[in-house]
């Protein structure tokens, strides 16, 4: 703490991923929302920060990392933070590493009784196979990199020229291709706050606008792309059992703090979950603090809740 009382927060926003202005646009928010009576607030961007940060570290109370996909969302910031001693929002490392990977995460939810579309992960090593896992999935597929977010580096393939022209582009993001079978149905995500014992807030549907056949990059972050609709006008069967997948999925991935899952939900109503997201965006009209919102926690109050929980489980991890 300062003299004057006020929580020392490191606020690491900016980064090397692809999502690097998203993160810069979630910070700036940020950065207005917490009471300034009660915080002090100093950036970092491990694009370049990172040995000022070593440097502070004796001096800051609890990081918020404000990083999306590789370098800040994989487990890496995390373990920096650890080894620094300084407490964070959202998963630890074990967590934040198997959540990034779609393939063990898909491997995870499968083991959980949770549902997912079927897959195969390809790489430049095993192209001879391309043409086989195409013919086994089925047309159309959905191409995209096992490591990264915010759909970059996603198509969907409608044809077998299309699968290897989307793997192809898939491969300039990562080293591992995720092929997956195509479900065609109704998007909607499921924000979970809690540590050991979290709690699914509403379900937001998901509409992407007229031009965009899925909630690609564009479709998410451009003004007016997408419609949300919060809370989801979903049956109550339909919301209890999408809640609960987003539980389940937090707990089984070895989350804390907070997540959010996507799923669809397909013509069958079967739910399919897509994948989770360890550290959602985080501007005021993000998914989540939507969600947070509708359950009854305005921004700011949403972000001295994660602070809380990550204090929380920070605690915990030193006592055991």
């Amino acid at each position: 703490m300062t003299d004057t009382g006020k929580m020392r927060i490191a606020l690491l926003a900016g980064g090397k991923s692809g999502e690097r202005e998203v993160s810069l646009n979630g910070a700036a928010i940020f950065e207005k929302a917490l009471n300034p009576d009660k915080y002090s607030i100093r950036k970092y961007d491990p694009a370049h920060d990172l040995e000022r940060l070593v440097h502070d570290s004796a001096s800051i109370d609890f990081a918020f990392i404000l990083l999306h996909g590789l370098f800040g969302e994989d487990g890496s910031v995390q373990g920096m933070l650890d080894l620094l001693d300084i407490p964070y929002q959202g998963a630890g490392i074990l967590g934040s590493a198997v959540a990034m990977d779609k393939n063990l995460a898909k491997v995870l939810y499968r083991m959980e009784g949770i549902p997912v579309a079927d897959w195969r992960v390809v790489s430049r090593a095993n192209e001879k196979e391309y043409d086989q896992y195409i013919a086994e999935l089925g047309l159309p597929l959905v191409i995209k990199p096992v490591r990264d977010g915010s759909s970059l580096g996603l198509t969907i393939a409608r044809s077998r020229e299309q699968a290897r022209t989307g793997i192809a582009h898939a491969l300039k993001n990562d080293h591992r291709v995720m092929l997956e079978r195509y479900i065609k149905g109704r998007e909607i995500t499921v924000s979970v706050l809690g540590n050991d014992d979290p709690v699914a807030m509403p379900v937001i549907e998901i509409v992407p606008g007229e031009g965009y056949e899925f909630f690609d990059y564009n479709a998410k972050y451009l003004p007016g792309a997408s419609k949300e609709i919060c809370p989801a006008e979903i049956d109550d069967a339909q919301r209890v059992i999408a809640q609960d997948y987003g539980v389940r999925a937090h707990k089984v991935l070895q989350l804390s703090g907070y997540s959010r899952s996507d799923m669809i939900i397909a013509a069958d109503n079967t739910i399919y979950m897509l994948e989770t997201n360890t550290i959602p965006g985080m501007t005021q009209t993000s998914l989540l603090p939507q969600s947070a919102k509708a359950h009854g926690l305005d921004y700011p109050a949403l972000l001295e809740r994660l602070i809380e929980l990550g204090l929380e489980e920070h605690a915990r991890r030193a006592a055991s």
